[in-house]
């Protein structure tokens, strides 16, 4: 059985990598940690001024819906693009929509979809082993070692930047014109995230305070708690939670991450059928991504969308 747990593991790995991916320059690694610590800081600087303006007026409701609406655009843009669409190929679609979730998934500034689905894949290859990039259960032992591999997990791993080879995990999307072009404009995309609920926020108030209101609330806060929305799968539904399947990982279903991560903390139901675009697999686990996904297949405009039947859920729960 462990061995049909590995093939599932390694769908998307045709070639496997050996643990410990070609090094990185150190003058590519220090302009990698450069760029991370402005992703970083810069959206936690933002969500701090955010929390301070808060104490001294509150928010007000155009600049709460700004956040909320890009919130939920980004999320959705990550979870149910990068994630079940690209790295998963869990369902299909036109053209128009993937570079729609394409855009709207680097809206949350984790990366072109690119790099980001070849570091997905090659964390599932490796899950919890040599080789998983932000596995936060390596060679952590004790208290101390629990939490230096949270820390890795959550957001170390981007300081300490290994190579992972887009063309060794995600060919095909080397393959598409479209989506390698807009992989390119990765910075335009950051970009307009941040214009255009500034943009917003001062033609609904009309004024300029409007108009910074609404890139600190609707562009850096909002980065920064899709960021640790997002980070927090890889940390904490690899530590804490529920097993609902023997996986052969450490993942974990994490009830109270659902409302952020838009159903992508039922981390163990994913690991399980990675390929699935449903991760609540029972009827009360919520998961708007994959209610979205059904919404687009009613209307036609997503289909070969793959799910587990009821038969395989049961004989993946008795699987040891």
């Amino acid at each position: 059985m462990q061995q049909v747990e590995i093939k599932r593991r390694r769908q998307f790995a045709t070639v496997l990598p050996i643990p410990g991916t070609p090094q990185v320059s150190p003058r590519a690694l220090r302009r990698q940690r450069t760029i991370v610590i402005g992703v970083v800081l810069i959206p936690f600087v933002g969500f701090l001024t955010a929390l301070i303006l808060l104490w001294g007026r509150g928010v007000g409701y155009v600049e709460f819906m700004l956040m909320l609406v890009m919130y939920v655009v980004s999320v959705l843009g990550i979870e149910v693009g990068f994630h079940r669409l690209f790295a998963h190929q869990s369902f299909q679609t036109n053209r128009l929509l993937r570079a729609a979730f394409a855009v709207c998934g680097s809206l949350a500034a984790q990366g072109p979809v690119i790099f980001w689905v070849a570091i997905h894949r090659r964390h599932h290859a490796y899950s919890d082993r040599p080789g998983d990039p932000h596995s936060p259960n390596l060679n952590r032992e004790g208290f101390n070692g629990s939490l230096r591999g949270l820390w890795h997990a959550h957001v170390g791993w981007l300081f300490n930047f290994e190579n992972t080879e887009w063309a060794r995990y995600a060919p095909d999307l080397l393959r598409d014109r479209t989506l390698f072009r807009l992989n390119q404009l990765y910075p335009l995309w950051i970009f307009l995230g941040l214009l255009v609920p500034t943009v917003l926020g001062a033609v609904l108030t009309q004024t300029w305070s409007g108009a910074v209101n609404g890139f600190v609330w609707g562009g850096l806060a909002r980065i920064c708690l899709v960021h640790h929305s997002v980070w927090s799968v890889n940390s904490l539904c690899h530590s804490f939670g529920s097993r609902a399947f023997p996986s052969g990982d450490l993942s974990r279903n994490n009830i109270f991450l659902t409302p952020f991560s838009m159903g992508g903390s039922w981390h163990n139901n994913h690991h399980a059928f990675p390929a699935s675009a449903k991760a609540g697999l029972s009827w009360w686990q919520i998961d708007p991504s994959g209610w979205l996904i059904q919404i687009l297949e009613a209307m036609g405009l997503a289909w070969n969308v793959k799910r587990p039947s009821a038969e395989m859920i049961e004989k993946a729960k008795r699987t040891h």
